[in-house]
């Protein structure tokens, strides 16, 4: 394994893991909502379940979208785009593949917008 597919890969494990650790917190927040009779949305003290839910589930899309963007990277590295920016077509810089492996864009290129 090239060092391209390692720093992929071990990204992507680090993604996979915290998204199975939100979907273990999000199969918490609803069992133990389904045996609480309290009326949370209207509970001054704190936040409420559905806020809980949703701020879980938010996070959770985000980790998906990590990890389709690290598949589409392993997919540029099996095409040999990989670290070659898709606007300009220059280099992207080993220190920001190291920083977001799944990058597509130069630091110049994503500055511009």
């Amino acid at each position: 394994m090239n060092r391209d597919n390692a720093r992929i890969a071990e990204s992507r494990a680090l993604v996979a893991a915290r998204l199975e650790s939100l979907r273990a917190q999000f199969r918490a927040i609803v069992e133990g909502s389904r045996w609480s009779t309290d009326d949370d949305e209207h509970d001054p003290e704190g936040s409420t379940i559905a806020f809980e839910r949703a701020a879980v589930l938010s996070l959770a899309r985000d980790a998906e979208d990590e990890i389709r963007e690290l598949d589409a990277a392993a997919a540029r590295v099996a095409s040999g785009t990989y670290g070659t920016c898709e606007r300009c077509g220059s280099p992207i810089a080993d220190a920001r593949l190291e920083a977001l492996p799944a990058a597509r864009r130069c630091i110049a290129c994503v500055r511009m917008r």
